[in-house]
């Protein structure tokens, strides 16, 4: 049986309401603008001539399109790409019928230093490049067939103002709403949730806006349905109705009902439900709106750590910045699901989207793929970090920055804390006490159901001021994870996470021996600046190489698995990113953090997290095993759901290695001898997985795999192919660099390139791309339009290789 649940209220609107009601429409509002790299002040003139302008999709992100260069004032901390100011506009028209309704332009996310006009008028600035944002553009608008003008100023020309690559331009989507003079205000939904054994209380507070004069009935019918479109029904207490006065402004109204029985949403079964809101006056629909949002109950233990749904769960996370490799900044939710795939795959159940809010799309993914997430609001307050950075907007920005922040994501079940902030420079003085304060207080008065943190690093009580605050309400550490057993005693109380860890550096495909000696790379921060390393400007993938502030992954994850009462980790990082490529300068020009590289290929220690955080059978060695005749090679294997590992070259066993409660992994020091090596991972005597590394010959051909087979039309969807250069026999040549030139025919085009080299210069648009340790990657992207397409890679001396594409509708 199903209740239908009508809440009545008396409401002022004027008699006009009616004619020609439509519901509220969302408009996709991503094709034909026009984009110009300069700055014209004119170009915000509601005639000006852009006829020559580029037309392009957005979301768009100019940077990435452009050169690296060291002479960029970016530098390569901020990816060594050009920034600049930017224009976009967009021509329009307006239905007549749309005249009696508001309408207004959502962005969500430019950087930086957004200006806005419609028609020629002024709307405003927004400084905060990660926020989003919208405007009302009803008083200026035109219908019919008269034309509007939509015009856009982006300014990073104020370089470097960040310590990562940014990207520049409108790089998320935008949309255009149009809504009755009576509608549901955005992000002013709010759905909260209390789990008590089989039956939950669904609390929704929402906020309607009037513009209008005369007296009417209002209406609202509240429907929860599945993820499959099924309706749920309410069982018992459900508010009656009752009448109130709307003012010009804004109606609130709070509303209860339970249901018994539903699913809960957990990072294994992440479960949906979609609160469908109606909004009827004298009986007739005008608008309606609908919130994603999950049932979940979680609270921090100052001893055990994080529960979810009353069950202990250590947070397996990782920290990612923005940016989408070799696509930059622009979202894209085919990249972005790819991304999350790889580290689900990994066993990955957490993100901290370091250090600003994403984009609402990526929370979507989390909240289907069930990821939990730390929101980071900040990566600092008043004292800067870079000379032009968001400390210059701070004290004029911050409320509403971080107010709009909480709106748009509270809902979302993958969100379970804000952090107000990254090593914020105020913890180390007194200022921090009341400012920490100010900003929980904020996040407070919008979600008081979910715990407030703040990444620090001062570990003594008496020198972080935040702490001081005795605001948070979990405290996040970064590093430092020799100090977690003084944690509890210098403060009292608390709860803990560590909310960045390892800093661990790495090229995949690079080993150097031996591999049980640790490298901290630069070994401290006074030649940060001049230190070398390899020439070729690597890092060894064994698990040995770190930053001075950090550790090795084995050490920092084993420091948190073994105490209950830190509540997880947050890895940094889950991928390489473009800028801040310690330990190196120019031409360097991108991280070497990632557990997983930038064009999205895992390193080795990938599978160490694997063995750890699945529990499914893993059995990974490495290196490759083409060396010189006679080279002291270390051979390391990563296991789990096994007793041992007994390790062979060409048949011959060089014995069996257990893993200790302080080592992850196993390790041979083998002197190389050309042909097989075979790890064998066994439980009880009995097999459990084989694997085995072959002496790669000659190159041969270049071999293709894609991610899917059928893409999307429309161009949001992406296909990554790989390519790898093999042998004869289709093996992997693991010291391969040929320049590999990828075409494509039919309806598609290459959307960029990438090797996952930290030092490769080479634009990302380019269709050439040398291999790195044989391996390449082409991004394909669809036409408009259904049909086939082929990729082709070649490279001279080897055979091509091609792959077939299919694009659907």
């Amino acid at each position: 049986m199903k209740f239908k649940l009508i809440y009545t209220i008396l409401l002022f609107c004027f008699t006009a309401l009616y004619s020609n009601a439509q519901l509220r429409k969302n408009i996709d509002f991503n094709s034909d603008w026009k984009f110009n790299l300069g700055n014209d002040s004119t170009a915000s003139n509601e005639n000006f001539n852009d006829a020559a302008w580029r037309t392009l999709i957005l979301p768009h992100d100019w940077s990435i399109e452009g050169n690296f260069s060291k002479d960029h004032p970016a530098t390569n901390q901020g990816g060594a790409l050009p920034g600049g100011i930017g224009w976009y506009r967009k021509i329009f028209t307006l239905a007549e019928v749309d005249n009696e309704k508001k309408v207004a332009i959502e962005f969500d996310g430019v950087y930086r230093n957004s200006e806005v006009w419609i028609n020629g008028h002024y709307l405003g600035k927004r400084p905060n490049g990660y926020i989003s944002f919208s405007y009302d553009l009803t008083p200026y608008l035109k219908f019919g067939n008269q034309k509007n003008v939509i015009a856009v100023k982006v300014d990073n020309s104020q370089q470097p103002n960040s310590r990562w690559y940014s990207g520049s331009g409108i790089y998320r989507d935008v949309r255009l709403v149009i809504k009755p003079q009576i509608f549901f205000e955005e992000n002013k939904t709010f759905i909260k949730t209390d789990v008590k054994d089989i039956e939950v209380s669904i609390d929704v507070y929402s906020e309607i806006k009037n513009y209008t004069n005369n007296s009417y009935t209002y209406q609202i019918k509240y429907q929860v349905f599945d993820k499959n479109g099924i309706e749920q029904f309410p069982i018992y207490n459900y508010n009656t109705s009752r009448k109130t006065q709307l003012s010009t402004k804004v109606a609130t109204m709070d509303f209860e009902f339970i249901f018994k029985n539903l699913k809960l949403w957990n990072t294994i079964t992440p479960h949906t439900y979609t609160l469908k809101k109606s909004l009827f006056v004298d009986g007739a629909l005008i608008d309606e709106e609908s919130t994603t949002f999950g049932i979940r109950s979680f609270h921090f233990d100052a001893q055990k750590g994080f529960f979810l749904n009353n069950q202990p769960l250590k947070i397996k996370g990782v920290c990612l910045h923005h940016d989408l490799g070799a696509l930059g900044a622009a979202f894209n939710r085919s990249a972005a699901k790819r991304q999350l795939t790889i580290l689900k795959q990994m066993g990955c159940n957490a993100i901290r989207t370091a250090h600003n809010p994403p984009a609402p799309q990526f929370l979507d993914l989390c909240d289907e793929m069930g990821f939990l997430v730390m929101d980071e609001a900040f990566d600092m307050w008043h004292k800067k970090k870079n000379k032009f950075d968001y400390s210059r907007d701070f004290k004029d920005w911050y409320k509403k920055d971080l107010e709009d922040m909480v709106l748009r994501d509270r809902n979302h079940p993958s969100v379970f804390m804000w952090s107000i902030g990254n090593e914020i420079r105020e913890q180390f003085d007194s200022s921090a006490v009341h400012l920490t304060k100010e900003l929980v207080d904020i996040v407070k008065r919008v979600d008081p159901t979910r715990p407030v943190t703040s990444a620090v690093t001062e570990t003594f009580f008496e020198k972080n001021f935040i702490a001081q605050s005795n605001a948070l309400d979990v405290l996040g550490f970064n590093y430092k994870d020799y100090d977690y057993d003084s944690l509890p005693k210098r403060f009292l109380n608390q709860k803990f996470i560590a909310s960045e860890t390892v800093s661990g550096l790495a090229t995949r495909g690079v080993y150097q021996s031996p591999s049980d000696t640790n490298r901290i790379w630069p070994p401290n921060y006074k030649v940060q600046d001049t230190f070398t390393g390899n020439k070729d400007l690597t890092c060894s993938a064994y698990d040995n190489t770190y930053a001075y502030w950090g550790n090795t992954h084995e050490k920092a994850w084993l420091a948190v698995k073994k105490r209950d009462f830190i509540a997880g980790t947050f890895v940094w990082s889950g991928f390489d990113f473009l800028g801040e490529p310690v330990p190196y300068q120019w031409p360097a020009r991108s991280a070497y953090y990632g557990i997983v590289d930038l064009a999205g290929f895992p390193k080795d220690v990938y599978y160490m997290y694997q063995t750890e955080w699945t529990t499914k059978p893993v059995l990974h060695i490495f290196p490759h095993w083409n060396w010189n005749k006679g080279d002291m090679v270390d051979v390391w294997g990563y296991y789990n759901n096994a007793d041992e590992v007994e390790l062979f070259l060409n048949g011959k066993s060089l014995g069996i290695r257990k893993k200790t409660a302080d080592a992850l992994h196993v390790m041979w020091r083998v002197p190389f001898t050309p042909g097989t090596i075979k790890a064998v991972s066994r439980k009880n005597k009995k097999t459990v997985l084989v694997k085995e590394i072959k002496t790669a010959g000659a190159p041969v051909k270049i071999e293709l795999t894609a991610d899917k087979k059928i893409i999307k039309s429309g161009g949001n969807d992406l296909c990554f192919i790989t390519a790898r250069i093999v042998d004869k026999d289709g093996n992997t040549v693991p010291d391969a660099g040929n320049l590999v030139k990828f075409s494509i025919a039919g309806n598609a085009t290459i959307a960029a390139t990438d090797n996952g080299y930290q030092a490769d210069t080479v634009s990302f648009s380019s269709t050439q791309r040398t291999a790195w340790k044989g391996m390449a990657l082409a991004i394909v992207k669809p036409g408009s339009k259904k049909g086939n397409s082929t990729l082709t890679a070649r490279a001279d001396g080897l055979t091509s290789g091609t792959i077939a594409l299919k694009i659907a509708d």
